[in-house]
């Protein structure tokens, strides 16, 4: 039977592990991607951050495979996923999204500012059934926005918050709460979700993503988006801008 002091140094080899292999996955897979893709194509980095058990290895099965597995174990130091997004228009670039799967217990950790690094959008996933990661989600927001700006600024990056596994039960909050809490901690938008029944993890991720590239350098300062401060708003981007100039919302 293994000690206590065992399992704690066992554990603590893994983290080690986990930590090299963060940075053999950014100098050897990441950099080199960035720099080797094609003419037009768009390269993202996206962090989800959240508490442990929240559901967010099983959104991003289900957002880059379409497939739900339930996790039978707790996410170490960080995973990784990639989603390539076909062009919106004939002949426009593919948008490549590099996810980044952090790990509950990583914010009491130091390597967050290493994981956040390089990302322009966030995902903070909490639990419906536990109120509890509500709170922990503003510890985590703040943790982010803290760490990591928009490249030459000190603009925090877009994070959308998912209510998860509404499958299970409702939010404790009404549409108005919640709309005022994304509001008070400067999340762009709010969504239910569930990774079980494919709900609202595609729509969630297409309004981060637009925020992400009304964000980039070669946008004008009148395309940049405004805090939505909950799921039900949005900003219509689709309309044609007017003459002249102006917001196209």
């Amino acid at each position: 039977m293994l000690s206590r002091n065992s399992s704690r140094d066992d554990r603590a080899e893994l983290v080690t592990l986990s930590h090299f292999f963060i940075f053999y996955f950014y100098f050897y897979f990441a950099l080199p991607m960035a720099a080797a893709r094609a003419p037009g194509e768009t390269l993202h980095k996206v962090v989800f951050i959240g508490e442990s058990g929240t559901g967010k290895t099983c959104i991003i099965r289900q957002y880059v495979h379409a497939i739900f597995q339930a996790a039978d174990k707790a996410t170490i130091g960080v995973d990784f996923a990639l989603k390539v997004i076909p062009p919106a228009t004939p002949g426009g670039g593919s948008t490549t999204l590099q996810i980044w799967d952090v790990a509950g217990q990583e914010r009491y950790g130091q390597m967050t500012q290493v994981y956040y690094r390089g990302a322009v959008g966030a995902v903070c996933v909490v639990d419906a059934t536990r109120p509890e990661t509500f709170e922990a989600a503003v510890h985590w927001k703040s943790d982010l926005d803290s760490r990591v700006f928009l490249p030459g600024t000190t603009t925090n990056i877009p994070c959308i918050l998912m209510i998860n596994k509404i499958d299970l039960a409702q939010c404790h909050m009404s549409k108005e709460e919640v709309a005022a809490y994304c509001q008070r901690f400067n999340f762009v938008a709010s969504f239910e979700t569930s990774a079980k029944t494919n709900v609202g993890i595609s729509e969630g991720i297409d309004t981060l993503l637009k925020h992400m590239e009304r964000n980039s350098p070669n946008k004008s300062d009148d395309s940049k988006p405004k805090p939505e401060g909950g799921a039900d708003k949005r900003v219509d981007i689709s309309k044609p801008k007017p003459p002249g100039g102006g917001c196209p919302c």
